[in-house]
């Protein structure tokens, strides 16, 4: 089921890449948050969109926003890409997909005639309060943290 803008954002924990977990609840009434799903450390797309979010998080802090990446790569996988990438944003596990059906980004594509499921690229703008305000899934990674960044701005419009 793909969520929409109006949707109560689902809430969860996992670990970051440091083995810390990170309890998504705790920003609520707080703070803005942007989730970025991604599907694999390393590869070229993931790192340009894990380092555009990255070069901007002090903007999105500015308005008031968290910024967290989201793949199904384990803690120690997303350490590696965070210090080879210099990537600052803090990268969560999701191992076993549980989010990633949770946010609906876990779809099926066929692939040679086969069915195959992946994470599908996709944001989530979530306000203070815990309600989707952008759901924006198979998004195209180039520009897109500006375009998030523009988004966020307009919540505190």
């Amino acid at each position: 089921m793909l969520l929409k803008a109006g949707d109560k954002a689902p809430l969860f924990a996992l670990p970051d890449a440091d083995m810390e977990t990170v309890d998504v609840g705790q920003y609520m009434g707080k703070k803005h948050v942007v989730l970025f799903f991604y599907p694999k450390d390393g590869t070229p797309c993931c790192t340009r969109e894990a380092t555009d979010f990255s070069d901007h998080e002090d903007a999105f802090g500015r308005e008031n926003c968290v910024l967290f990446g989201i793949s199904r790569d384990e803690c120690l996988k997303h350490a590696e890409f965070r210090d080879k990438e210099g990537i600052g944003t803090e990268l969560l596990s999701d191992a076993d997909g549980a989010v990633c059906k949770q946010y609906g980004v876990w779809q099926a594509r066929e692939v040679d005639g086969h069915r195959k499921f992946g994470v599908v690229r996709s944001t989530f703008v979530i306000d203070k309060s815990g309600v989707i305000r952008h759901a924006l899934y198979n998004i195209n990674y180039k520009g897109h943290a500006l375009e998030v960044l523009r988004l966020v701005k307009e919540l505190n419009t």
